[in-house]
């Protein structure tokens, strides 16, 4: 299992690294080389978001019926097709049938990738394997991220074309990788004992939720930063990519470090501890409106580092905890479904964001009481939940 477990690990790596190439550069690749209007390419690009949503109860299914690994390589291959429809497009066409094929790619992702870590990982706890995965996949995104910035300074606008070609090569290596090193534990297919539907299972559903309210800050950092930064501080426009390094630094490295540092809390508390510390990023992000101009910046880059904090307490956690609370024979279907708490916030985002435009301070108070929320109801969560899912990871 070792060398599986180096495999998927590898495998992560490059597929992040790849994604790093091109997704944020999706939107400016469709209006500055394919000469798509920004307001068509970001409906393209919601377009595929959307179809995303139908995923992950067929990726369950598929998950449970024939394991994750090919659920796993079926979005890899899917991912690659679609990127290589954005290298041949030519218009509107082509980019909303990439931004469904990419969006579909990464919903299938998504909703097997847990399910085979935890194959890959056996019959152990599975904080430090989503953990390992975790600081690997950050690390690659964001030297892919890096990467890219080098590429549009070298190449100019070609550059654009060269990442993706490189994202596409990527898919298609980690792809062969799972496909040729990864051999998940032996597979043991239990019958249903009555109705396992996730729909049913009320303190699941919960869960979903209650990590959707944290998911939604996840994304607002991405795509709500660089908008308050520039936008209503009027910051220097390197501030951004400094930001995001640094959490890309911190996420990439820091990951086992948190869970010993947690390691006597349950999965619940780390949880609720991980959405306390968003909600408190919130306010200590709101407290730079009153803080000399020169001091902006690096008061900025502290506030990161309690957003981290929050990120490395809570992410592993939760993933461990959606595994262990699954009912084993429909592992698949539970984990698709989990998927859905963030993919939501994901479309939920943008909306968010958008609300700067009323004032400075609508969105984080938003987000910060969605954080308070979490903290609240996963208190109420915990005694519902199987105790064997909950159950304090020594070690």
């Amino acid at each position: 299992m070792t060398r599986s477990r180096f495999a998927l690990l590898g495998a992560m790596g490059i597929d992040n690294f790849g994604s790093g190439l091109f997704l944020p550069l999706a939107l400016l690749y469709a209006t500055r080389v394919l000469e798509v209007p920004l307001v068509a390419a970001g409906t393209a690009v919601t377009v595929g978001t959307t179809a995303g949503l139908l995923v992950p109860p067929l990726a369950g299914r598929l998950v449970d019926r024939a394991g994750p690994r090919a659920g796993v390589l079926g979005a890899q291959l899917l991912q690659a097709a679609g990127a290589s429809i954005y290298l041949f497009a030519h218009g509107i066409g082509g980019v909303v049938f990439a931004s469904v094929l990419l969006g579909s790619g990464q919903q299938l992702f998504h909703s097997c990738l847990f399910a085979l870590i935890a194959e890959v990982a056996g019959d152990v706890p599975k904080d430090r394997p989503f953990a390992e995965v975790g600081m690997v996949r950050a690390g690659g995104f964001g030297l892919g991220g890096l990467t890219s910035s080098g590429l549009l300074v070298w190449f100019g606008d070609s550059g654009y074309r060269v990442a993706l070609a490189v994202d596409i090569g990527t898919f298609v290596v980690a792809a062969g990788l799972v496909a040729a090193l990864v051999r998940p534990a032996q597979r043991v297919v239990r019958t249903a004992r009555g109705r396992t539907g996730v729909l049913r299972n009320r303190p699941y559903l919960a869960l979903i939720l209650l990590s959707g309210l944290f998911g939604l800050s996840l994304d607002f950092f991405l795509i709500g930063t660089p908008v308050f930064v520039l936008e209503r501080l009027h910051a220097p426009l390197w501030l951004p990519g400094a930001i995001l390094f640094l959490l890309t630094v911190l996420t990439s490295v820091g990951g086992t470090v948190a869970l010993r540092l947690t390691r006597r809390l349950s999965r619940i508390d780390a949880m609720r501890a991980g959405s306390a510390l968003f909600a408190v990023w919130c306010v200590a992000s709101l407290g730079v409106l009153f803080v000399p101009r020169s001091w902006q910046v690096p008061y900025l880059l502290v506030t990161t580092l309690v957003y981290a904090a929050g990120d490395l307490v809570f992410g592993p956690r939760s993933g461990a905890l959606a595994e262990a609370a699954a009912p084993p024979e429909a592992k698949g279907r539970y984990l698709a479904a989990f998927q859905y708490a963030f993919t939501v916030a994901q479309v939920l985002a943008p909306a968010v964001v958008s609300l700067f435009s009323v004032s400075v301070w609508l969105p984080w108070v938003l987000v910060g009481v969605c954080a308070c929320l979490a903290v609240l109801g996963l208190g109420r969560l915990g005694p519902r939940l199987p105790t064997g899912a909950v159950t304090p990871i020594q070690g």
